[in-house]
């Protein structure tokens, strides 16, 4: 089971909100990631380290490998979905992310990395209106997010 930082992330939550700058609030988010990035247990934690060092030097294949084994032994773990669709993101396999952003977001649907991540995934593959909607749910969560300067205004009835 992953480890229940439901309390701990609702502090984080409510302080970047209330955040007065976005330096503020990037230490509030770097200790949600911090959440995130723990794993279940320490074979998890390995499979999981081992694939994001692998993804920082280039070597897909290791990443996806370890990414595979970790979704598959930790089914109920968020992070390992998000990864492996990061993977694919990167990859430029776009389709591939989907399925993947969607589990991470339904095991852990404050999980703004993810939301965002689903976002810039639609934004790639033309689908627009999705993409500002699922980017309006992120900064709702977290207003000081990067990807904040990619909400458009709304076209008549598009969103």
């Amino acid at each position: 089971m992953a480890p229940d930082h439901s309390v701990a992330l609702d502090q984080l939550y409510s302080e970047v909100q209330r955040a007065p700058n976005e330096m503020i609030a990037r230490t509030f988010s770097n200790k949600m990631w911090d959440f995130w990035l723990e794993a279940p247990d320490e074979p998890s934690q390995s499979m999981l380290d081992e694939a994001l060092r692998a993804m920082r030097v280039g070597d897909y294949l290791r990443a996806l490998d370890r990414l595979d084994s970790l979704v598959s032994y930790c089914p109920f773990y968020a992070e390992g979905y998000n990864q492996r669709a990061f993977l694919h993101f990167l990859r430029g396999d776009y389709a591939m992310v989907l399925p993947d952003i969607d589990q991470a977001i339904a095991l852990n649907p404050r999980h703004t990395g993810a939301l965002t991540g689903k976002a810039l995934t639609l934004i790639e593959l033309d689908r627009a209106v999705e993409a500002q909607l699922v980017l309006r749910d992120a900064v709702a969560l977290n207003p000081w997010l990067s990807e904040r300067f990619l909400i458009t205004e709304p076209e008549g009835d598009d969103l």
